[in-house]
């Protein structure tokens, strides 16, 4: 099954500059080949399910053998079944409809 993901991985107790482990959890998701943007405050994942889950604990696994004693995550996980749909489907989906409000004046 195909699974969209927005992954949040927040070292706790690792200081204040947390881009090393980020960086770290970017370098699991380019080694696993999964589509994958990062975002202001986490990360969009698209792939099949087991995929991104194994890349989700790998995450966790290189983030605490990196230092961090503590990790709390936040993970959003979204599904369809009646048509596939890439994350950049649906980005284009919502420029397209602002691009149209735009036009119409509103």
């Amino acid at each position: 099954m195909k699974v969209h993901a927005d992954l949040c991985v927040i070292p706790v107790g690792a200081g204040v500059s947390l881009a090393d482990y980020i960086a770290e959890c970017q370098k699991v998701l380019q080694e696993a080949g999964l589509a994958h943007q990062v975002h202001a405050y986490g990360t969009n994942i698209e792939g099949e399910w087991d995929e991104v889950m194994a890349a989700v604990k790998r995450c966790h696994e290189r983030v605490h053998a990196i230092g961090a004693p503590r990790i709390s995550t936040s993970l959003k996980l979204g599904t369809r079944t009646d048509r596939e749909q890439s994350l950049q489907d649906k980005i284009d989906s919502v420029r397209s409809k602002l691009e149209k409000r735009e036009k119409l004046g509103e």
